[in-house]
């Protein structure tokens, strides 16, 4: 059974969030049942791939509301996303990598270590259209891991890797970073600092690199998505909306607190949330990027 309820904002920013929400859309639970899901990202069909990551399942949601399972073994999978060719990249936290992991379930090891050590717990990612992946690396103890385990690198930190493999430390002096997400063209880089309740934009570089660090919000978030118009979408105790000049639309309730975002469906323009133990959507008129 699907679950209706109305959209929650603030008073003085609803009409901002109009222009961006389905006219008498509602918040519908799509399903439920799950133990915490996470890394919603959509296909090159509109499909949502998103995670279990306490029972180690990844699922494939379609507009019609169904959900199947990718029979996989996605390593307890954090965050996904695709890449240009169709891949689904997943934070693997079980054994701290970055892997790829075709349709048919094979899978590739993009990196796994940053100057000789493991990585922390590689958390969120997005990937530029050079194909550059940014990820968060930041470091929340998990059962899985070997008793006595501990953070391995110096910092909890933002990362790329190239295609090629090369991985480089290009952002650190976070207390914990974890959502993160960029523009379409490629051009600036949000980052969340969830336990220090900043979220950050860069200007990314030709080379990769990250210059201009420049407060954005005052809050914090775990996952985040973009939509074309550049607003960016936060999650904390609501689905947070800043403008791209840094100005808060408004907030979007959830039923249960939401964890992650992103843009699904054929033209983008459903909004798809994981909330802990269910996952939701909401009609929009703006379209998502991804």
């Amino acid at each position: 059974m699907i679950c209706c309820l109305a959209v929650g904002v603030s008073a003085q920013k609803a009409d901002a969030l109009s222009k961006l929400i389905k006219p008498n859309a509602e918040v519908e639970k799509i399903a439920s049942g799950f133990a915490f899901t996470e890394g919603p990202a959509p296909d090159q069909k509109g499909q949502v791939y998103f995670t279990d990551q306490p029972n180690n399942k990844i699922y494939i949601w379609k507009e019609n509301d169904q959900i199947t399972e990718f029979e996989v073994d996605g390593e307890r999978a954090n965050g996904l996303y695709f890449d240009q060719d169709g891949q689904l990249v997943a934070c693997a936290d079980y054994q701290n990598k970055l892997i790829k992991i075709d349709q048919a379930g094979n899978k590739t090891v993009l990196v796994d270590n940053y100057d000789g050590k493991h990585l922390n717990g590689p958390n969120d990612l997005w990937i530029h259209p050079s194909g550059n992946i940014y990820l968060t690396d930041s470091y929340y103890h998990r059962p899985w891991w070997p008793e006595g385990h501990t953070q391995v690198q110096d910092e909890r930190a933002v990362y790329c890797v190239t295609p090629a493999g090369k991985i480089t430390r290009v952002a650190a002096d976070f207390k914990m970073p974890n959502g993160i997400i960029g523009t379409r063209d490629g051009s600036t880089l949000y980052v969340a600092d969830i336990n220090d309740q900043k979220i950050w934009k860069y200007d990314i570089q030709q080379d990769g690199s990250l210059s201009n660090k420049t407060f954005f919000a005052p809050e914090g978030s775990d996952g985040m998505t973009i939509d074309h118009q550049g607003n960016v979408y936060l999650t904390n105790q609501a689905v947070s909306v800043y403008s791209k000049k840094g100005e808060k639309l408004g907030a979007i309730q959830i039923p249960e607190q939401p964890a992650n975002v992103c843009f699904g469906g054929k033209n983008r323009k459903t909004l798809f949330i994981t909330a802990r133990t269910s996952v939701y959507k909401l009609a929009m008129k703006v379209a998502g990027v991804q």
